[in-house]
């Protein structure tokens, strides 16, 4: 994949929060995304995680582990030719996790480890980070500069709100522009945005009825990119089913927020 091509051209990650059991919710979903993304004809990154190693709870589900969740990966790549992204959480799941994904995610909550980002950085895959919810827009730019350092530019950045008093996030759209003006394509995290952090005691809440509210504005500020959480039945998600959004809204707000790029980029 060439990292240029995400300056110029609007593009959607999403799937899943995890990779639950056998796969096949993840399957149904990239097969829905992928109809939706090709009749709107835009750029379709499958995202889910085969390991979710900050649950709330230690009770929480987690996913599949790394063996089977990259073997499902790889068959979701495969069937409907998609690029895929998946999150690491150790240095030493960065070139294994690389014999599959296209892009190496890196969580917001570990944007600052060294060895993550080195090791990422190594494989030669574009790196997608995370920002903090703990971090102002411009400190962003230190994550980044550690994988440059290693040899890599194929860098991408993901805004997904900040902190904001006990369990909530607030989304500034000033970041966009600031991310941007970094000199790196800012991706929206549209979902975890309206995360409700601990907000249901021993898990994460949320508020998806504010996803199409604030992916419209981030596209507007001037996001090139969103990142959006999709599930065919949210309520019953093993992992983020709150601030998840439906496979049948999907559509929707993709098509809503490519007419907003294509207006605000005068394409």
């Amino acid at each position: 994949m060439n990292i240029n091509d995400f300056y110029n051209d609007f593009f959607i990650m999403a799937g899943p929060c995890v990779i639950e059991k056998n796969g096949s919710t993840a399957f149904k979903t990239a097969e829905i995304l992928k109809n939706i993304t090709d009749e709107l004809k835009v750029r379709y990154i499958f995202k889910a995680s085969y390991d979710k190693a900050n649950r709330t709870s230690i009770d929480s589900y987690r996913g599949p582990g790394m063996e089977k969740g990259l073997e499902i990966l790889a068959k979701i790549k495969q069937e409907f030719n998609v690029p895929v992204v998946t999150d690491i959480h150790l240095p030493g799941e960065a070139s294994k996790a690389a014999e599959v994904a296209d892009i190496i995610q890196i969580p917001a909550f570990l944007c600052r480890q060294t060895d993550l980002l080195a090791a990422a950085a190594k494989t030669g895959r574009i790196v997608n980070v995370k920002k903090g919810q703990f971090l102002a827009p411009q400190q962003i730019e230190q994550a980044a500069a550690k994988v440059k350092a290693c040899g890599n530019n194929k860098i991408l950045i993901t805004d997904r709100g900040a902190s904001f008093g006990y369990g909530n996030l607030v989304s500034d759209m000033r970041a966009i522009p600031i991310i941007r003006g970094l000199g790196y394509p800012v991706v929206f995290d549209a979902t975890h945005s309206v995360q409700l952090p601990g907000g249901a005691g021993n898990a994460s809440s949320g508020q998806r009825e504010f996803v199409p509210t604030l992916a419209k504005a981030a596209t507007a500020a001037g996001a090139d990119g969103l990142f959006m959480e999709v599930h065919p039945e949210p309520e019953n998600a093993l992992s983020d089913g709150a601030n998840m959004i439906p496979t049948g809204e999907a559509g929707d707000i993709i098509k809503v927020c490519k007419e907003i790029y294509l207006l605000v980029n005068n394409s």
